[in-house]
């Protein structure tokens, strides 16, 4: 593994994400990063494994 770049705007945060999970809504504290005022959740909303950060899986704050 080598470091190919390093994100001098990025924060860590935690917030309460709420999801849907069937016909239930479900919310749980959730490891972010926050870049250019995106959330980018760093688990996933199901089991919790650790996903890798994609833009393409951020939310609007």
């Amino acid at each position: 593994m080598k470091i190919l770049k390093t994100f001098d705007n990025a924060k860590l945060i935690i917030v309460e994400l709420e999801v849907n999970m069937g016909d239930k809504k479900r919310s749980a504290p959730t490891l972010c990063a926050s870049i250019d005022d995106k959330i980018i959740p760093l688990s996933s909303a199901h089991d919790g494994r650790p996903i890798l950060m994609n833009l393409d899986n951020a939310l609007q704050q």
